[in-house]
């Protein structure tokens, strides 16, 4: 079919009853005012416009996550999860006033509940104060408490402190990584938080969400360095919380310091990953992580089990 009348006048090539002299700019085949696409530089027809749709390079951070990130929808999305379990948690009580009271600072932030004790870090009990102690809980193989405290909370005051403390560290970290690297920071810290209460103080009932925050504290301070910003305003806030976190009795001092650990490690891979391979790079260094955490978790439990 030519695009030309016997006149020599071009019409365009998608309806050829039409006459005109605009050209598509990439293929430069004659289009009517019907088909013109605006570009950068003139007019596009609607095949080529497609094709460019199709070949473009999606835009990414700084890096290499989707740009989405910037909604925050990972960040609500974790909020949602730790305000519905705390829901669930609360309701499994059998007396209300027990979850929200308790001693001492437990008593401030709130008590355990039924599901909350099926779904916080232990390792091993004691049932008799002057009883030897035996394996309970991860100890006794249940592992999945080790990613299942990261969204349990001993009562509201405990959870708004947390959620707060994420809406403001998640919607920055989630900007600057994308939301699937994020995501993966944000799980892997909390992950480590808890293997290090399983290590170190497994006789102690442990959840919360500080374990991921304090790793998410420790990425955005090598995140903004890496990207060449001003990271002395989070030293302060790091520091406030390290000598609150070992101060005041009855907080996880080793899931809160083994959390701030992991996310940093995890948060140098992320951040400091060369541009080529980065993707490769940064998935090997999170699942080398994970694999050590899992070493850790296996030799607790066999110390555990004598």
């Amino acid at each position: 079919m030519t695009n030309v009348l016997p006149t020599g006048v071009p019409v365009c090539y998608r309806h050829p009853g039409r006459e005109t002299y605009v050209r598509c700019t990439r293929c430069e085949r004659p289009i009517c005012p019907d088909c013109m696409r605006s570009a950068s530089v003139g007019h596009q027809c609607p095949e080529c416009v497609a094709e460019g749709r199709r070949t473009q390079r999606p835009t990414r951070t700084a890096f290499g996550g989707g740009v989405s990130g910037r909604r925050g929808y990972v960040t609500i999305g974790l909020i949602l999860i730790n305000v519905v379990m705390l829901l669930i948690s609360l309701a499994s009580a059998k007396n209300g006033a027990h979850a929200l009271g308790g001693q001492g600072f437990a008593g401030l932030i709130g008590g355990d509940t039924p599901l909350l004790d099926k779904l916080g870090v232990i390792g091993e009990v004691k049932f008799s104060q002057n009883g030897p102690a035996v394996p309970f809980g991860v100890g006794d193989g249940q592992y999945y408490r080790l990613f299942t405290a990261m969204f349990m909370h001993f009562g509201i005051l405990h959870l708004l402190m947390n959620m707060y403390a994420l809406w403001i560290l998640g919607r920055t970290l989630e900007s600057f990584l994308g939301p699937v690297r994020f995501l993966a920071l944000y799980l892997v810290a909390g992950l480590g938080g808890n293997v290090a209460a399983y290590l170190f103080q497994p006789a102690d009932l442990s959840a919360g969400a500080s374990t991921a925050l304090f790793g998410l504290f420790a990425a955005l301070f090598l995140v903004l360095r890496r990207l060449g910003l001003n990271a002395t305003s989070v030293l302060p806030v790091i520091l406030i919380n390290l000598v609150f976190t070992i101060s005041v009795p009855g907080i996880s001092i080793a899931g809160h310091l083994g959390g701030f650990v992991v996310g940093a490690l995890a948060g140098a891979g992320l951040a400091y990953a060369p541009r080529q391979r980065r993707s490769l790079v940064q998935a090997g260094a999170l699942v080398a992580i994970v694999l050590v955490l899992l070493v850790l978790t296996i030799y607790q439990t066999g110390h555990i089990r004598g």
